[in-house]
């Protein structure tokens, strides 16, 4: 049984491993095996995708499913969203060689950490679940909802995952960095 993922087969022998935290609104993808992606989340998701045969995986950290309708956007992307965060992951790793009927898929997150506040963590767990069932992703493991903190290790190359409770204070703050506000298009010279 291999330790990680609790899966049968035996793991790769890695030297050290290169730990590089994965943040909210990022996408990280690597080859390396000794490479493990890790993050903290409260009701942020985390998609963990890995193509076993092509031995490339990638994690995303996003804090929000989708823009509300009213957002508009105006063409811009916003990376705290899911639904562009899982574009990006897949794409990245079909760059890297992946072909996308043999990807897999963790997803960890998507706590209410806060009684009485819109469930953020559900919405966004939803999402992950119906975004992968629509690209016909397997889902291989998950550990979503409840009101704990998170904290996921991911070896992407290997596909071996970790996932254990944290304090909710350890979570990062889930808030968007702020947009600067719409131009209008006037132009001043000075």
């Amino acid at each position: 049984m291999n330790a990680m993922t609790g899966l049968p087969g035996a793991p790769r022998r890695a030297t050290a491993a290169i730990r590089v935290s994965v943040m909210q609104g990022e996408v990280r993808v690597s080859t390396d095996p000794r490479v493990e992606l890790g993050t903290v989340l409260g009701s942020c998701v985390a998609a963990c995708l890995f193509d076993p045969v092509a031995e490339v995986g990638g994690m995303n950290h996003f804090l929000l499913a989708e823009p509300p309708a009213s957002h508009g956007g105006g063409g811009a992307v916003d990376v705290h969203y899911g639904v562009y965060l899982m574009e990006m992951l897949i794409n990245e790793m079909l760059a890297w060689g992946a072909i996308k009927t043999r990807i897999k898929a963790h997803l960890y997150g998507g706590a209410n950490l806060r009684t009485g506040m819109q469930a953020i963590g559900t919405a966004n767990a939803e999402f992950a679940r119906s975004f992968l069932e629509s690209e016909r992703i397997a889902l291989m493991r998950f550990d979503l909802g409840g009101v704990s903190a998170r904290r996921v290790d991911f070896r992407p190359a290997l596909g071996q995952v970790r996932c254990r409770a944290v304090d909710a204070q350890l979570a990062p703050q889930e808030k968007p960095v702020a947009r600067p506000p719409v131009a209008s298009g006037d132009v001043e010279l000075f």
